[in-house]
């Protein structure tokens, strides 16, 4: 009976990757020593969190059902961000209160203007949003959801986001010069391999920006641009004009996997990608979101299905190249209000990352519900 109960035990620490440790607090994750090309330490501001709630005061003329309709009156989260001028811009999933769950009401994107990233000037309007247009079989009536923004050198903010219609989501695209009108050009993998990829489920595009004179801008790696993407793997694609891209494929035709799931990690479940990727001296750093599996293999540190913020490193010239990633979340699920919402479960779930007077802001969705940021200053060279 002892030897049996040996056996067993001895699997499941297999199976769970053998880590076997206490539920983490923030403080822990904030002591925790760090490998050197990790950008570290994200730290909340003080009294500040969070900075987006939901607003049912805000309403617009919907054009789809040409009624008036309340259109971030049940959650706001899920932000991507940029600079403008001299302020922060976020752009951020704001969902109205059409259905009863995750994934059943409809969503737009929002837009507030921040001259110190903290305090927010939000629009009345959304900037984003399903219409009558060539978009609509793929944004209605699901929506817009879960942007990710970046811009070029010479100043065209590009989009990625999911077009999502209730049946399949797609990575789309949008391309604006002011951030409040968008062109909308559809699927972003609509035309690559004949439309291999079109009806395959498929979220969370990541550019890859790099930073010169203190801006951070879309990058070019070896005259191509790129973007890591996925949601249960890490995948890659490429583009020569930001609106059409290819992911790539291995010898069998089938998509290239760079990273997936660790059993017995916090990202035991999903690798899902966040906010641009960044080239820094170490390589590139990608920002992911990482969700711990709700049963066996999942890292008993941490609550099952909670989501934490991780980071990997990929080759400088080669962006296949995986190199190295955290055993251990830069930031976790700490708040009330990271942990309560649609998403009890506990999310911090990162989209928005931009330098901006020598700091990076990082903001991130609130258990589906509220929009917080963290801060960290640049680095020295």
């Amino acid at each position: 009976m002892r030897k049996s109960f040996i056996y067993s035990l001895a699997f499941l620490l297999s199976v769970a990757g053998c880590k076997l440790h206490q539920q983490h607090t923030s403080q822990q994750i904030q002591d925790t020593p760090f490998p050197a090309w990790a950008m570290v330490p994200f730290e909340r501001p003080a009294h500040v969190n969070p900075v987006i709630s939901p607003n049912a005061s805000s309403t617009f003329i919907d054009p789809m059902s040409q009624k008036t309709i309340a259109w971030e009156a049940n959650d706001t989260f899920n932000p991507a961000a940029t600079v403008m001028g001299d302020s922060i811009y976020v752009l951020y999933r704001a969902e109205d209160r059409s259905g009863v769950a995750i994934g059943e009401r409809t969503s737009r994107i929002g837009l507030a203007a921040s001259a110190d990233g903290i305090h927010m000037n939000r629009q009345k309007m959304p900037v984003l949003f399903p219409a009558n247009d060539q978009q609509k079989k793929y944004e209605w009536t699901g929506g817009c959801e879960d942007p990710r923004v970046a811009v070029t050198e010479v100043g065209m903010y590009v989009m990625l986001y999911t077009q999502w219609n209730k049946d399949t989501p797609r990575i789309g695209v949008a391309t604006s010069t002011n951030l409040t009108d968008w062109t909308k050009h559809g699927p972003a993998f609509e035309d690559a391999y004949d439309g291999k990829f079109l009806n395959m489920a498929s979220k969370s595009a990541s550019l890859i920006t790099k930073v010169a004179d203190g801006k951070q801008t879309i990058a070019r790696i070896n005259g191509t641009y790129w973007i890591y993407w996925g949601e249960h793997h890490v995948y890659a694609a490429t583009s020569t004009n930001l609106t059409d891209w290819k992911p790539l494929v291995d010898e069998d035709g089938e998509l290239l996997e760079l990273m997936s799931p660790r059993p017995g990690y916090f990202d035991s479940d999903l690798t899902e990608c966040g906010p641009p990727a960044v080239v820094t001296d170490a390589g590139i750093v990608l920002f992911y979101n990482g969700k711990n599996k709700p049963g066996i293999g999942r890292d008993t540190a941490y609550t099952a299905n909670t989501y934490c913020a991780g980071q990997a490193l990929f080759n400088a010239t080669d962006p296949t190249k995986f190199v190295d990633r955290l055993d251990e979340p830069f930031l976790v699920p700490s708040e009330p209000f990271e942990k309560s919402g649609q998403y009890p479960a506990g999310t911090v779930f990162i989209e928005g990352l931009v330098l901006f007077k020598k700091q990076w802001f990082l903001y991130y969705g609130c258990a589906d519900s509220k929009v917080a940021v963290a801060v960290m200053p640049q680095a020295t060279p």
